[in-house]
């Protein structure tokens, strides 16, 4: 019975246990980054779940072993009601951590009310610390507005700030010693993420993929030492110096069993739940969602998706799944 399971994380048929959500709250974004939305985001976010209908999602999940949420996109600073939407997600019984990713627009106004209302961990995307290159990345030429919204939310000393950047050849190759410094002079985590494929990108990622090798040669020449991983901590690789504050963590989708320490689920903004980030179908979940006491039948549901989950994921096959973008799984 599902009573005698409560808050034992589920396992699927290799016996990966999950712990940690990535819920999108929205599938819009206002950013144009030309490795995701290059034309623009033509989502429509009343869609989404509505505040009782994910904190049913969320109450079930709990109950299933979810400990961690992160709240995504899209870019989940769209939502009108993200605070409230955020204080009722922290007060659900179970929940340990509730973060947010976001790419920092809003986080000048937001990180206060973030903070207040029980976010613990703040990630932003920032793919690079020239002005020019942001606006040819992104479309917009808000870099300082989101470095000033970053020191904000350190000023209100936000217990994890960690800084997103997916490697790209030609846009931020160059720029490693400026993160670097950045984590040496803020105590942040800087997080290098390989670009990743997609059904929409491949003639960008043709062009601008390059392997992490290259940041983990140069960390391990200025002395930087790689940390014993937990697969709690993400799928991040992080090293730490023993002089300077802050960490550089390393993501590798294309390593050899990248896969294995999986413990994420993902849902869309939609109610969908996605087994894999690269995976070909969504399950909807909306329609037990409606009412409390279907929550039996929901977690019933979820227990038998997770037995169908994949080992890994084929990327480098060279499938992809049914991923046209990253934005309505918020990556």
């Amino acid at each position: 019975m599902l009573g005698t399971m409560q808050n034992t994380p589920v396992e699927d048929s290799t016996g990966r246990q999950f712990t940690y959500l990535r819920l999108s709250i929205t599938d819009a974004c206002n950013f144009r980054c030309v490795y995701c939305l290059p034309d623009g985001s033509h989502s429509c976010s009343s869609a989404a779940l509505s505040s009782g209908e994910t904190e049913h999602l969320v109450t079930a999940l709990t109950e299933l072993g979810i400990q961690k949420i992160r709240l995504t996109g899209g870019e989940p600073t769209l939502r009108h009601d993200l605070i409230d939407l955020a204080t009722r997600i922290r007060k659900v019984s179970g929940v340990e951590k509730l973060g947010i990713t976001t790419n920092g627009y809003r986080l000048r106004e937001l990180a206060r009310p973030l903070r207040d209302a029980g976010i613990e961990g703040l990630n932003v995307s920032v793919d690079t610390l020239s002005q020019k290159r942001f606006f040819v990345l992104t479309g917009h030429d808000l870099l300082n507005q989101v470095l000033e919204g970053i020191e904000t939310a350190q000023s209100l000393r936000f217990p994890s700030i960690k800084i997103n950047t997916v490697l790209m050849k030609n846009y931020n190759i160059s720029e490693l010693d400026a993160f670097f410094s950045l984590a040496k002079s803020t105590g942040f985590c800087v997080r290098f993420i390989e670009l990743m494929r997609t059904q929409s990108n491949k003639e960008f990622f043709d062009q601008q993929y390059i392997s992490s090798e290259l940041v983990t040669r140069k960390l391990e020449e200025e002395g930087w030492k790689r940390g014993s991983y937990h697969y709690a901590g993400g799928p991040a690789h992080e090293y730490t110096h023993p002089i300077h504050p802050g960490t550089i963590g390393i993501i590798t989708p294309y390593s050899k069993d990248f896969c294995l320490s999986c413990n994420r689920l993902r849902v869309t903004s939609r109610g969908e739940l996605r087994l894999c980030l690269f995976g070909n179908r969504n399950y909807p979940l909306r329609q037990l969602l409606k009412t409390p006491d279907q929550k039996p039948e929901l977690q019933a549901f979820i227990i038998r998706l997770l037995k169908h989950k994949p080992a890994s994921h084929l990327l480098s096959e060279g499938s992809y799944g049914n991923t046209t973008n990253l934005a309505a799984f918020g990556g």
